[in-house]
């Protein structure tokens, strides 16, 4: 241990721990890999070239934010026919990025490969071998209906399109890269540089006051319904949970007595990884920044529940990170307003 480290203030450490009878019980539930990514593997020169020569590769197709679906999920084609078709077309992928291979935990059978083709433009349904009742869409307009192989499908194959569309050039000298490794590393060839994904950690928190209530807050207009969990984007040389204690205090004034990791969920929209926490603090009065944070306010359990049912606000949706720890707050289900007929 530096000097520099062990003079860190005592104050400071002790802001970051949780009593020991607190939340003892209250980590998100672990998702386990659906898919084996082959960081071994797809170091092998033109190993998707030969993947996609098999009767056992399925191709996702991913362009812009939008991915090809066939009835309720993913369309995953064969992808040796699928590139002829392509090719035939005259509009080839401009990206292949191997996905992984399916595991035993997963929807699809056992060992099946995976490959991303990332199309320039949308491919018009009907034509490539494509079924012409396909149709293209966003992760947001489907996530709600997607099995739990398909949602990570779908965010692994967003997060490395969104890279590889913003990081063509190398930032050292400004040579256009060339794509290795599956997808998953982009060499200069001019300094030999490797440049790898990036993803960017943000903190995720809840937070409980003196009184057991939970602080939530919202941006834009003063009047919106939109309250959630308060987050923001961890700086260089910080610690997570140093970020817990900072973003809380610019955003709402608020000071953090104590914090605990819950439990994470990707956001590759374009490039984050979020990080939940819950925290305490002795502070009742909350001051939103105007910035980030226009609106903030305390809930009890039955007040939130009442304010949702009635459609006073709206919080967070069942397919975010945000939602699992207010309910982990609430400690069960909260009933959404029902929908309007």
């Amino acid at each position: 241990m530096s000097h520099a480290e062990s003079a860190a203030p005592e104050n400071q450490l002790q802001a970051i721990e949780m009593p020991a009878n607190h939340l003892s019980h209250t980590v998100l539930p672990l998702r386990t890999a659906l898919v084996d990514r082959g960081s071994a593997r797809r170091m092998e020169p033109g190993m998707v070239e030969k993947l996609l020569a098999g009767a056992n590769t399925r191709a996702m197709v991913l362009s812009g934010r939008q991915a090809l679906l066939h009835g309720s999920g993913l369309l995953l084609m064969d992808g040796s026919a699928l590139l002829q078709g392509l090719h035939g077309m005259g509009s080839p992928p401009e990206q292949l990025v191997y996905l992984g291979s399916a595991l035993e935990s997963s929807d699809l059978p056992e060992g099946m490969e995976l490959v991303l083709f990332v199309m320039a433009a949308p491919v018009e349904p009907g034509v490539a071998g494509i079924p012409a009742d396909a149709s293209w869409a966003g992760f947001r307009d489907v996530a709600a209906r997607l099995d739990a192989t398909d949602t990570a499908l779908f965010i692994e194959a967003s997060a490395i399109a969104n890279w590889h569309g913003s990081h063509t050039h190398c930032p050292r000298c400004g040579t256009p890269t060339l794509v290795e490794s599956g997808g998953w590393v982009r060499r200069c060839p001019s300094d030999r540089s490797e440049h790898y994904p990036r993803t960017d950690p943000a903190v995720i928190v809840t937070v409980e006051g003196p009184d057991g209530r939970l602080l939530l807050g919202g941006g834009g207009p003063l009047d919106a319904k939109n309250y959630s969990t308060l987050a923001g984007f961890v700086e260089p040389g910080e610690s997570l949970e140093q970020a817990v204690v900072r973003e809380i205090q610019e955003e709402v004034g608020v000071r953090v007595s104590s914090c605990r990791y819950l439990g994470s969920q990707p956001w590759p929209f374009p490039a984050s990884l979020m990080l939940g926490f819950t925290a305490l603090t002795g502070d009742t009065d909350a001051k939103p920044d105007g910035v980030e944070v226009t609106r903030a306010r305390w809930f009890s359990r039955e007040e939130l529940q009442e304010s949702v049912l009635s459609g006073e606000i709206v919080i967070s949706s069942r397919l975010s990170i945000a939602r699992s720890l207010i309910e982990q707050w609430y400690g069960g289900v909260i009933l959404d307003r029902p929908a309007v007929e």
